[in-house]
């Protein structure tokens, strides 16, 4: 009896927290953005500037994805197969972007890229631009979300046999073809999960682009630029309707992961 009770309690104080912490403030944005009825919603989304944000936030989180599905299965590959000297560091510093302020990582790049450092001084003489542009927004992009398809694919990695392999190279595959049939088949499932996380939290991210895309209005303003821009104009309706499409990405994307894999799981 004590133990049913145990068991009605946690599960009931978790669905409470689940309820205060997501549930509740999701529910305040579709509240909000739909507030004044559908046809001031639909003005808000579509509004020039509003729908260049969100169009060319869409288009750079593609872009960073896609890199980061590219690099980031190569350097679990290498974190994971190869042994050389400072690798349990390089492995600590991947979770780097996760523990550091996205507004300090853009003030690093500042700090890195601008007129004043060495490195900015010289790409600014070769005509070199990668800051206030949209190019310095895919920068800052790859930067937050470098973590994710690293980490969704080393567990994977390691679960393959090195047998495996060594098979393939004694029937005289090279090491690209063994990568091709035999180990990247096995990290697709991952690599496709880190890759719409990463494109999730690109969609949102706001600290770091801030500072470093300049917010030119239609040409380097991202969604989340203009949120905020829109609660200092004391427009909580457009900022809102804005949060709405966003919020309504990520949570599709979030629903398509769980399905793709619990689908997956039936599948293995």
């Amino acid at each position: 009896m004590r133990n049913k009770v145990f068991k009605a309690t946690v599960r009931s104080v978790l669905i409470g927290y689940l309820i205060v912490l997501l549930l509740i403030p999701i529910a305040t944005i579709y509240v909000k953005g739909f507030s004044l009825g559908w046809e001031p919603f639909w003005k808000e989304v579509t509004g020039p500037l509003a729908w260049k944000s969100i169009v060319l936030t869409v288009k750079l989180s593609i872009v960073a994805t896609v890199i980061q599905a590219v690099v980031g299965t190569i350097i679990a590959y290498v974190l994971v197969r190869y042994r050389f000297r400072g690798q349990s560091i390089l492995n600590s510093m991947v979770d780097l972007p996760f523990s550091l302020p996205t507004s300090v990582a853009g003030l690093m790049f500042l700090t890195l890229l601008g007129p004043q450092s060495p490195l900015g001084a010289w790409l600014d003489s070769v005509g070199i631009k990668l800051l206030y542009n949209q190019t310095a927004i895919v920068i800052g992009l790859v930067f937050v979300t470098f973590p994710f398809v690293v980490r969704t694919v080393q567990p994977l990695l390691e679960q393959i046999d090195p047998a495996e392999e060594q098979a393939s190279f004694t029937l005289g595959a090279n090491r690209f073809y063994t990568f091709y049939r035999i180990v990247l088949p096995a990290l697709l499932p991952g690599t496709i999960a880190g890759s719409m996380l990463a494109f999730s939290r690109s969609l949102a991210e706001f600290g770091a682009i801030s500072l470093i895309s300049g917010n030119l209005p239609g040409k380097t303003m991202v969604a989340s630029v203009y949120i905020y821009g829109e609660t200092q104009n004391y427009n909580p309706e457009g900022a809102a309707a804005i949060s709405l499409v966003l919020l309504t990405l990520s949570v599709l994307i979030l629903w398509g992961i769980h399905l793709w894999t619990r689908g997956k799981g039936r599948l293995a």
